[in-house]
């Protein structure tokens, strides 16, 4: 569903929640992204939270965004600047470490 978000001159392409059950080792997972009226991207963000791993930042154990205005990682409270290059290697670099973070701690 495209959707313009509220007094911005981006459109929402992508706003999705996945959520884990206890038996699947919790989390949730969490996808924004925003193109400008030209189709580039604008915005990102990609998270995963749970609890069960990390009580601070509201429970994100891992996470990648340019909201800010730069480029960054979310690890267990912590941020870092990151190299971008592109959407989609940051994209495959959140998916791989979430899932090795989600299966370390499903156990």
């Amino acid at each position: 569903m495209v959707k313009r978000e509220k007094n911005t001159k981006y459109i929402k392409v992508i706003d999705d929640t996945i959520t884990f059950p206890a038996r699947q080792g919790n989390g949730i997972l969490r996808y924004t992204l925003s193109t400008d009226k030209k189709g580039k991207i604008a915005r990102y963000s990609m998270s995963y939270i749970n609890l069960n791993i990390c009580s601070i930042d509201n429970g994100r154990v891992l996470g990648f965004d340019n909201c800010h205005g730069y480029h960054h990682r979310h690890y267990m409270g912590k941020e870092e600047n990151i190299d971008f290059s592109s959407y989609e290697e940051v994209a495959e670099r959140f998916e791989s470490e979430w899932r090795a973070l989600h299966e370390k701690h499903k156990k």
